[in-house]
Formats: structure tokens, C-alpha cells, sequence
């Protein structure tokens, strides 16, 4: 199994959020994944949650990590270096945040956090082919939810 990981480096400032929306936006296309396919649009939003919740949640850098697996499916991992596990929240009714977390529940295949260094990671994957048994399985992940 090959995998290729390309990495941005985020500065806790808001703007950088938009930031790596452009920066995913390119890497996406460079792996053959067209800015018009939904799974462009998903991974997207899915880095545009994570990252937005690494910077305004921890206050800290990040490192986002896109990694794409010779099967297709593509890893989206977002490290900072805050100890605090993520905790995911529900929003009510006119909420205008809060929905982070069930956001990426809802569009990713998989996803979860572990501890890395003095912080931690918090991931998902996307399957480019959902019909096929065994897309996702290429990157080892556990499967695993941690909240």
C-alpha cells in the first residue's frame, strides 16, 4: 500500500482557516480529485471543521495532514498541541456553532483523536468508492469513535 502525505502548517489565527480550505483545495486536484466531485466538497468541509476547531477551540498552531492511499480513500488528520480531547457538542435550534464535530460524524466514514506528543490528533477518513468492501481499510485505522 502507498501513501503520499502532504502537510500545512496553521497559525492560530481564524483567517487560516480559509487559508487551508485553499491550500486542500489544491492538493485535492493535484491527486486527481476534481474541485466539481462531492468528495472535493466533503473533504473541504471536513478540513474546514477541524482546523476551525483546532484554532478557535485551542487557541494553538496546528499541522493539518492530508494523506491519500493508492486505494483511493484520503486521511485528513489536524494535530495541535492542546491536551484537551475533543468534546463534541449539540447544537439547538438558532445555534450558530456547536456543530462541528456532528458535521464531521455525519460526512466521514470513520473518524476519532488519539494523543500525539504533548497534544493530540483528531482525524477522519473519507472512501472515494463507498461501494467497495474494502476502500478506507488502507490507512490501519481502528474504526474507533473517541469522544
Amino acid at each position: 500500500m502507498q501513501v503520499l502525505q502532504v502537510q500545512l502548517e496553521v497559525g492560530p489565527d481564524p483567517a487560516e482557516v480559509g487559508r487551508a480550505r485553499r491550500w486542500a483545495r489544491k492538493r485535492l486536484a493535484g491527486s486527481g480529485i476534481g474541485e466539481d466531485e462531492p468528495l472535493a466538497e466533503t473533504l473541504v468541509l471536513l478540513i474546514s471543521e477541524l482546523v476551525t476547531n483546532a484554532v478557535v477551540h485551542t487557541g494553538c498552531p496546528a499541522v493539518l495532514r492530508m494523506l491519500f492511499a493508492a486505494e483511493g480513500g484520503v486521511r485528513v488528520e489536524v494535530a495541535d498541541a492542546s491536551d484537551r480531547p475533543p468534546r463534541p457538542r449539540h447544537a439547538a435550534g438558532e445555534d450558530t456553532n456547536g456543530r462541528g464535530l456532528e458535521l464531521v460524524d455525519g460526512l466521514a466514514d470513520r473518524w476519532g483523536w488519539q494523543r500525539e506528543g504533548v497534544g493530540k490528533s483528531i482525524w477522519c477518513e473519507v472512501d472515494r468508492s463507498p461501494a467497495d468492501p474494502v476502500a478506507g481499510e488502507g490507512f490501519g485505522s481502528p474504526g474507533r469513535v473517541h469522544c
